[in-house]
Parts: structure tokens; sequence; C-alpha cells
């Protein structure tokens, strides 16, 4: 075995507080890896697909990657996964920070967690000691994230780490997320509601004290020779992110016709965008950077507000995807008022992108008159109010009035809306739209129509290439046949989009940040680390099938759900209602013709949306 990964997990049964420790086969590694790829694997072959998400038997994942813990760049990532009880699909929620390094300093690579406790607990694991407990969390209980986190710091190791979920978990919001790293430092595995299956199970927290289980590499000097060269180059084409984070990206994506505008219905906001870009944060209130274990990059970054109404607030800042939520989607410009919002959401534990999205549906749904002010609690609902919006934030984590129906997604107040709410509704198989339009980068149409958790920009991160990044080994796509590349041009996208997702598909379970493909990490440079840490004779081309094998196992348990080709669309604004002004105004992608040009890349059966069996058996899967 390979001493990168420690080749154990925890399995632990909530209901009877018990636990036992588990053996990861080295061949299943190989196949799948670890993080996502390896609970996928290990759920395919138990999972019921009767089984609701929020049973007590529903099992949840967590699992660090490959390289989580050693000195690979960016090596730190964690995924959380299970049924996703928001979509009623696989869920995936990652994330990064510090807490993954601890588990594996701690000796272990994962935990499974199923039943559910007969009153709140928490799981404290001192790897110094060889600790494993479950304590109780009562008197944790409806405290927000930030205020349990310190709590547990106290009570447990001061240099801890914790994973915990707030009120919005404790009450089954359906998008609830789970915070690391606390107030200042905060990070978030958010999508899919994950958060809310560790609610479920009355487990508020996962607090690990670390130890002293080190990775050790199959060439060391030649590993830490790469990861040196690497981490230069990845520093050297990521300034941007560095100085600015990823909030840096706001006026940028307004000016592709990316950003989304008023519930995805507007065009240009360019005065908007700029009032609360990351350019304007470093002007008036940023006050720190902080990095992920292992990071060259460090876009992390810290605010402090110093007047007004949130004085004194100090502590995460808003990236991209929060910002373009609670800002442009909404029509606020309102700087300060989106850090606060976005720190009562880590407050709460909520997914700023489900959040954001929801809300924007309801004050939609308001101006059309599908709901009124009885609805709301007598709160008018008005684009760009941010008092509406943080109202709304409170009653959605508490399941207050109105909150209690958006607390359960687009698709379902949706439903219950009626049939006039749908065209307004944007998700992908139940999951609300993350903030990059698929309108303005054609490649994202079929990877949002086809991400396995549905609405998805990370299953892909193809978008990027209309900003001008070209990834090694992976550019060529989607180009036409003079090397020209065209966002707009729907021809070759299909491709394009399928071999983005195969390389993608290996950064969770592989425990890397997929800020580092931004910085120019290619297939070629992923397998070098592979071969010199493991001693794995992997090529450019293993790292690609090992990410096609992922992804379709993933299909395999979406397709045991439910899904088909049916699923496989997008909402019709996105298909017939151009960006009326900006830079995709006008800009439809023709779906149909990338979808086509997808499954045949995939080997899938075209009218079902099912892998065929030769490619199946190609990819070790049969």
């Amino acid at each position: 075995m390979s001493p990168v990964y420690a080749g154990r997990y925890l399995n632990v049964n909530l209901t009877d507080s018990t636990w036992r420790e588990k053996h990861i086969a080295d061949d299943d590694v190989r196949r799948f890896l670890l993080g996502s790829g390896y609970a996928a694997w290990l759920h395919y072959q138990t999972m019921d697909a009767a089984l609701p998400p929020l049973d007590p038997a529903s099992p949840l994942y967590v699992f660090n990657g490959l390289f989580t813990g050693s000195i690979a760049p960016t090596g730190c990532r964690t995924s959380f996964c299970g049924r996703s009880p928001l979509t009623g699909i696989w869920g995936e929620a990652n994330v990064g920070g510090h807490w993954g390094a601890a588990l594996r300093a701690a000796g272990y690579d994962g935990l499974i967690f199923t039943g559910r406790a007969a009153h709140p607990v928490y799981l404290w694991i001192d790897g110094r000691s060889g600790t494993i407990e479950l304590r109780p969390a009562d008197h944790l209980w409806g405290q927000d994230c930030h205020t349990a986190h310190d709590r547990l710091l106290a009570e447990t190791d001061a240099r801890a780490q914790v994973a915990v979920i707030g009120p919005a978990g404790e009450n089954l919001v359906r998008y609830a997320s789970i915070i690391t790293g606390g107030e200042r430092e905060a990070r978030t595995a958010g999508r899919g509601g994950l958060g809310t299956l560790m609610g479920s199970k009355n487990l508020k927290a996962i607090v690990v004290g670390g130890g002293n289980a080190r990775p050790a590499y199959h060439d060391a000097i030649g590993f830490r020779q790469a990861v040196k060269a690497a981490n230069r180059w990845i520093a050297d084409n990521s300034i941007g992110m560095s100085k600015l984070g990823t909030a840096g990206g706001v006026a940028g994506a307004e000016a592709a016709g990316d950003l989304p505008v008023q519930n995805w219905r507007g065009g240009s906001w360019p005065e908007g965008a700029q009032r609360i870009t990351g350019q304007t944060i470093a002007e008036t209130i940023l006050a720190g950077h902080h990095r992920c274990h292992a990071c060259p990059i460090g876009c992390g970054k810290e605010v402090e507000i110093g007047k007004g109404r949130y004085a004194g607030l100090r502590g995460h800042c808003p990236e991209y995807e929060t910002i373009a939520g609670f800002g442009s989607l909404l029509l606020n410009d309102d700087l300060e008022s989106i850090v606060y919002m976005d720190h009562l959401c880590n407050r709460y534990g909520l997914d700023t992108i489900s959040t954001s999205a929801c809300i924007a549906f309801a004050f939609e749904a308001y101006e059309k008159g599908l709901l009124n002010e009885t609805d709301s609690g007598g709160l008018p609902l008005r684009w760009g109010d941010p008092e509406a919006i943080i109202t709304l934030i409170h009653r959605i984590a508490r399941r207050e009035g109105l909150g209690d129906l958006l607390a359960e997604g687009v698709r379902a107040a949706a439903a219950r809306l009626g049939p006039q709410a749908e065209p307004f509704a944007i998700h992908v198989k139940g999951q609300e739209f993350p903030y990059h339009d698929p309108r303005a980068r054609l490649s994202m149409a079929v990877n949002y129509a086809t991400a396995n958790r549905g609405a998805c920009h990370l299953e892909a991160l193809s978008y990027w290439r209309g900003y001008g990044v070209k990834v090694p080994g992976l550019s060529h796509f989607g180009e036409a046949d003079d090397g020209t590349f065209d966002p707009h041009d729907s021809r070759g996208k299909g491709v394009m989009a399928a071999r983005y997702q195969d390389y993608i598909a290996v950064y969770n379970p592989l425990g890397l940040c997929k800020f580092i493909v931004k910085g120019l990490t290619g297939p070629e440079m992923v397998a070098e680390w592979v071969r010199l840490a493991l001693g794995w004779e992997w090529t450019a081309d293993d790292v690609l099938r090992t990410g096609e094998r992922l992804f379709n196992l993933k299909r395999l348990i979406n397709i045991r759900y439910g899904i088909g080709r049916q699923d496989d669309t997008l909402p019709q604004r996105f298909l017939s209602e151009p960006r009326p002004s900006g830079g995709a105004a006008g800009v439809l992608p023709d779906l149909e013709r990338m979808l086509e040009e997808y499954y045949a890349a995939r080997g899938w059966d075209p009218l079902t949306g099912h892998p065929t069996v030769a490619r199946l058996a190609e990819l070790g899967l049969a």
C-alpha cells in the first residue's frame, strides 16, 4: 500500500453509538481514487434507490481525496457525499481549508455515518491520543456555526479542526451547508444539502484533533522537486486570484454577459457590477488574506466593515458566486449588505447559491402576482432591496412563513405555486443554477444539463476557456479547424464538455482544488504527481480515463434514481430567451446538437441517456 493515503476509514452507526474501522483495498483506490470517487463506489454497491435521503439508514460519506494532507499543490479537499435532500439524486459537496489535513494526520481517509442519534451529538477524533468519542451536543443545538465552532474548540483542543452545521441543517432546509474554519476563514461544503443530511442524523459536528500520521511518497525527492516547480507555475498563473480572490471576476463576468442579472432576465449591469466586484473590495474593506493547506494561490480573503449599519463586522470575504447571487441576480449593488448576507448564511449554514436563487424566484413570483404580501408576511419583495433579502435569509433558515416554502428549493416551490411559476424556476434536476450563464459560454449549457449533481459549474469549468484560459492538454477541445475558439458557437462544445468533465472529475477524488486548473495545471502535470507520489505508471490518458470512469459511475447511480435523457435539459429561459444586451446579447445554445455530440463522445445511448454496455466494459464498470 502506498503511504500517501491512510487506507482506512471509520464506519459510525449513530443509532447505537458504535463504530468500526474499515480497510480500503488498494485495487479500489487505483480504480476510483478516494474522495467522492470512492464514496460513489461504496454507495453504488449498497444503495437502495427507494430509501429517502433523510431516512436514518441513508448514509453520509465523508472522504478525503488521495492527496489530502500531503504536500501536493492544494492537497486539502474533502468530499461530503450521499443522496441529496435537495435533488433526490447523487449529491457531493467539497470543501478545502485544513479540516481534511487534520483527518489525514489522525490516520483516517474518511468516515461513513448511518443511523440517527437519539439526541444531538458530535464526533470527536483525537489523533494524538487515539480517542474516538460520540459526545452530547444538546448544548450546541440551535447555535450558529461560528458560535458552535468556538465552543467546540474550547471543549476539545484549540488546535482542532471543526466541520459543523447551523440552524439551517437542524431545521432540515434542503440546501443546508457544512462550515469549516470558523468566522474568519470559513470554508463551505455548500451544495445539495449535505448539511441537511447531517441534521437529519442529529450530528452537529465532526471535530478532528489531528495527529502524527504524515504521508510518505514513492519518490520523495522527485515529488518535492515537482511540487516546488508546480507551485511556482500555478502561482505565476494565478496572480489575479491571489490578489483579489474569486470576487475579482465579477466585473469581467458582467462584460462577457456571464453574470446573472435579475433572475437571469437582464443583460448589462456594468455600474452595479463595478460597485460589488473584488477590485472595489480591495480598495475599501479588504482586511487580510488566508490560504488552505498546501495552497500556492491563497485566494481566501477577509473583510472588515468600519462604519455604517454593519460596522464591526469582520469575517470571510464573499466569493464570486455569493456576490453574483446576492448582488446582480437580485439587482442589489450594496456591497456591505452582501458581506452581511454572506455572514448570515455562514452562521446559519446555508448554501449561498441556492439561498439567493430561491429569493430571486420569490421576487419574480411576487412581481408576477403569484405571491402577495399575505404570503410574504407583509414584506414587500422588491428587486435591489437589501432589507427584503436579509429578512428572507432569516426566514429560510428558521423555516418561518414564506421561508418554509423557499427552504424546499425552487423546484418544490414552483410545484406549489403552479405551472405559471415553472418558467422562472431556474434549476437542473432540482439544483439551483450557479452563476455563470450558459448563453455566454455555450459548452456550459450541455455541462449543466448533464452534470451529475444537477446544475453545477464545477463539474466542467469549461467556461474558463472563454476567458482565455488554455489548459495544457485540453485547450484544443471546442476549437474550429483554424484553431480559433468562439464561446458562442455550439459546434464542438458537446465533446468539449465531456472531456472537461472527465478531467475535472478526478479533482475531488484526488483532493486537489480546481482553481489550479485556472493556474494552467493540465492532466500531464497531475499524472506526474501521481507517478512520483504513488509509483503508479500514470499518463495524461490515465487521468482522463479515470475521470471518465468516475463520471459514468455517478451517472449509473443517478440512473437507479430514475434519471435519464429526459432530465438532461435546461430551464426554458436559457433556451428561448436571449440576454437583451451585453457581451452575450442574442446568443442561445443549440442544446440538442450539443447533446447529440456529447452522447456520442460518451458512448451513451442517445435515446435513454444511459451508458452503453460496451463503454462500461471499456471503463471497467461492466
